[in-house]
């Protein structure tokens, strides 16, 4: 592998990590540089490798949340649980079949997303308690399989859906949405880690350094999003959701 292209993949990773960190949606920046850059690998080893940095990034950004925000570990440890599983499913599903009929539905979903977001000027700025205990608990456990399936299965823009899902479904505002978000995603790309090391798809001479750059640009978007609050969190969210939009459109649309 020629040295420019790892460098330009760790690059592509600390930038990833640093918007990750922060609201979701790493994967689309150093998704489809991997891809462009290592045209004869499989998809399933580009995204098995891409677990790593993704999951040493997270693990950076959670550690810096975990100083500052407050953590509901009864509910975060029923959904990590939840979500390795179906990680661990989707990864094994995408070693088998195609997910490219997946992505005109996500562009339909994140145009309203944006468009929601966009227009409720006080969505995700406050904690808001939505349902019982019994009912949260519930939808957790509902929003990990989801999530937990489609990261292992898809994978990018998977932060910023845990987000959307923390604000939106269980009230949360958005730092601590951003916080509780990453625990989760941590057990997500586990489970998908797990998968592509049993299936031999991981390949650990771009991984590792990759892995490096993602950590340190997770631990300073981490410590920016803490500093900044909210309002910043909800305009980089919003930056995100359009970008994935752009991203999805053109995949669906224009790639072939």
């Amino acid at each position: 592998m020629e040295t420019y292209s790892i460098i330009l993949l760790c690059i592509a990773s600390f930038f990833a990590g640093f918007v990750d960190a922060i609201v979701g949606g790493g994967g689309l920046i150093q998704t489809p540089v991997a891809l462009i850059l290592l045209p004869n690998v499989s998809v399933a080893s580009i995204i098995g490798s891409l677990k790593i940095p993704a999951f040493s990034g997270t693990s950076f950004a959670a550690r810096q949340y975990l100083k500052k925000v407050d953590m509901n570990w009864k509910l975060l440890l029923l959904m990590a649980i939840v979500a390795f599983g179906a990680a661990f499913l989707g990864s094994h599903l995408l070693t088998l079949t195609s997910n490219d009929f997946m992505k005109p539905l996500l562009l339909v979903a994140l145009t309203l997303i944006a468009i929601y977001t966009f227009t409720k000027k006080n969505f995700g700025q406050h904690q808001v308690k939505l349902f019982s205990q019994k009912k949260q608990l519930f939808l957790a456990l509902l929003i990990s399989i989801v999530i937990g399936f489609y990261d292992g299965f898809i994978g990018p823009g998977t932060g910023s859906f845990l987000v959307l899902a923390f604000v939106s479904v269980l009230g949360f505002d958005f730092l601590h949405a951003s916080a509780n978000a990453k625990m989760v995603n941590l057990a997500t790309n586990f489970g998908s880690i797990c998968l592509f090391v049993l299936k031999g798809k991981i390949i650990w001479a771009i991984a590792i350094p990759m892995a490096i750059c993602n950590a340190s640009g997770g631990f300073i978007g981490a410590k920016l999003a803490i500093q900044k609050g909210n309002g910043f969190i909800r305009i980089f969210f919003l930056i995100v959701v359009i970008g994935t939009l752009i991203r999805f459109g053109y995949d669906a649309f224009l790639s072939k």
